[in-house]
């Protein structure tokens, strides 16, 4: 039997938040007396707790002034489990964006909105605006489950597709604060319900299965501490990975019999992505396979898994904190064995899967009901209107006129779902007006790029990373070209801080903000999001970008193998060998000089020397350049 969770935890240090977070009465202060003092900021106890209820207060750096206040305004992000966006959510948070906000929306890699630039003044009457429209922000941040993901894509026709959208509201239903503080504060105790829980769920939230409850609590789950530190989870079909599963604190993976129907899931623990540069005890993590479960007992598994970390985890170096350091510490075979305690049976052996696959569900696809949706690309996630660019306008006229739900993808895009055959072309016409391109007119290195908000609002951002990535894209591409590299592409994500929101440290060329302009550059993830890139420069001027990257990339067009990606051909030969190449490496104006300057017979000599050392010609040839250089200045 597992020790009650009173007990299991009493002995534990704890950080000061463990103790606000005691003090809050279960989110309510000092949040709801903060909100009606005339200031234009929480305090700093009011903003950890204000967190949990979906909101950053942050200030625009770009707008500081030395003597004055700052810029407070606030984030709001929406809890929206698969990325479901009612119609008349989505034109609620566009008007909201107009009326209190920046004027653009953001759809973000957790499959939500954010609303940026509210004033504390608004948070109220813009919360109230989002609940009473179907949505809700409660749990979107803060020290507990976020917003459960899913793939987008509606099939209609496909029996697991179906199954993980639906589990994925079961189970943020399953860990959604019970607290009435959300309703009290933001909508004055009005308790506005978009849709009946299912009754299991309700029953599972109830039922003290080894101590995975805490019993008359009103948050059963969570206690009064809730969890050491954010929790992520997502809901997924064999093979599809637009999830990102293996950055997932928890991961569902849906297993159906050959006639679709749910006989339970296999489980993946223990991944994630945040890190603290120069701490070489953070790290990124890959989640680890665990077990599988029958469809029947999910709720109680979810509660094991949820109940050791809750009870086990750090809660006094919030660093380390995460579920991925305490399966990293005990090791999985330690964890799973604590999580079968509270599950109180075994777990059963993970079933067999095939190769994971990025999707993105970019362009039109039928849902198989004979309604077809249609994937929109969206920079970075950033919805607005920019000269002959309204995206924003857009989508407004489109969601208005048609009544059209959208799905937000992991990868910061859209679906616009539930589009009859009909309805086609007039959105199509819509979209070409207000100048939005399709999917094919797009530069893949664009549509498969990702970039974290960062500067100026995001408070953690050391450096840019929205604002940077389209010139470092354009710059990348014309290297490319210049090197014949016009056809290729991979996954290129950038953030401005360690945290990955962007999940580059998956990327097969990630960009991780470490000083003002300045990057460490990572490679070798899997295009595919399978594998965890590694550090190839700690810092790398982004003036310097060409000079850095040229190497890598001739190395990769001249020694990679057939359909081989950047990333698996920086995997395989490694890192190591891609610093010695560029260590070396003279750019190809200085070959075609020495090739000029030097009679064509010392090339012959440059062979037999080459066999000679047993070094390869290029080698031999590069060494003999860099003399002839430094020789003629």
């Amino acid at each position: 039997m597992v020790a009650s969770p009173a007990s299991a935890d009493t002995a534990l240090k704890r950080s000061k938040i463990e103790a606000l977070k005691e003090r809050s009465q279960h989110l309510r202060e000092p949040v709801a007396t903060e909100l009606l003092e005339p200031t234009n900021r929480f305090s700093e106890e009011g903003v950890q707790i204000l967190k949990f209820h979906g909101s950053y207060q942050q200030d625009n750096r770009d707008n500081r002034v030395k003597g004055q206040e700052k810029d407070y305004q606030f984030m709001l992000r929406t809890r929206s489990p698969g990325g479901y966006i009612p119609p008349q959510l989505y034109l609620t948070l566009d008007r909201l964006a107009d009326e209190y906000g920046n004027h653009t929306l953001r759809a973000t890699t957790r499959q939500g909105f954010q609303l940026h630039g509210i004033l504390k003044k608004n948070l109220k009457a813009a919360i109230a605006a989002i609940v009473r429209s179907m949505g809700s922000t409660l749990g979107a941040c803060g020290d507990l489950n976020r917003n459960v993901m899913a793939p987008p894509a509606p099939f209609r026709d496909r029996p697991e597709y179906l199954l993980a959208y639906e589990y994925a509201h079961r189970i943020a239903d399953l860990l959604t604060p019970q607290t009435g503080a959300y309703y009290e504060i933001w909508l004055d105790g009005e308790k506005v319900i978009s849709a009946e829980e299912h009754p299991d769920v309700k029953a599972a939230r109830q039922r003290n299965t080894n101590g995975t409850i805490f019993p008359n609590n009103e948050e059963p789950i969570y206690g009064d501490h809730y969890m050491p530190r954010k929790f992520k989870c997502c809901v997924t079909v064999p093979g599809d990975n637009s999830v990102d599963l293996f950055s997932q604190d928890l991961t569902l993976v849906v297993i159906t019999d050959s006639q679709g129907h749910l006989e339970g899931f296999n489980i993946y623990a223990g991944g994630g992505l945040g890190r603290t540069h120069n701490k070489e005890e953070t790290f990124a993590r890959m989640a680890d396979e665990i077990g599988f479960v029958q469809a029947a007992d999910v709720y109680e598994a979810v509660k094991a898994i949820v109940a050791t970390q809750r009870d086990y985890g750090d809660r006094y170096n919030r660093r380390h904190a995460r579920l991925k350091y305490l399966v990293h510490d005990w090791g999985v075979e330690k964890f799973k064995a604590k999580v079968e305690e509270y599950f109180g049976k075994p777990l059963e052996p993970f079933r067999p899967l095939p190769p994971w696959r990025y999707q993105d569900f970019l362009g039109w696809h039928s849902q198989g009901d004979g309604k077809f949706f249609y994937g929109l690309s969206i920079a970075n996630g950033r919805i607005l209107d920019r000269g002959n660019f309204k995206l924003k306008s857009a989508l407004r006229k489109i969601v208005e006129e048609f009544q059209l739900p959208l799905r937000v993808t992991p990868h910061q895009n859209l679906l616009l779902c539930d589009v009859s055959p009909d309805q086609r072309d007039a959105i199509q016409h819509i979209l070409e007006e207000h100048g939005v391109r399709d999917v094919t007119a797009l530069d893949p290195l664009e549509r498969y790029s990702m970039a974290c908000p960062a500067l100026p609002t995001c408070g953690l951002a050391i450096t840019e990373s929205e604002r940077a990535i389209p010139g470092v894209l354009e710059r990348i591409r014309r290297l490319m070209n210049r090197l014949g590299l016009q056809q290729d592409h991979f996954v290129i994500r950038m953030t401005g801080c360690p945290n990955g929101c962007a999940r580059p440290y998956l990327a097969e060329l990630g960009f991780v903000g470490i000083v003002p302009h300045t990057y460490q550059v990572w490679l070798g993830g899997s295009p595919d999001q399978t594998r965890l890139a590694e550090v190839y420069m700690e810092r790398l001027p982004l003036a310097d970008l060409e000079q850095a990257l040229e190497p890598v990339l001739v190395f990769y067009r001249d020694r990679r193998q057939q359909g081989e990606s950047f990333g698996d051909f920086c995997h395989r030969v490694g890192l190591a060998a891609v610093r010695e190449f560029a260590a070396t490496y003279v750019p190809a104006a200085a070959t075609k000089r020495y090739r000029v300057d030097v009679r064509a017979d010392q090339y012959q000599q440059l062979k037999e020397l080459a066999a000679a050392k047993g070094m390869s010609l290029a080698a031999v040839t590069r060494e003999a350049i860099q003399r002839y250089l430094e020789q003629s200045g």
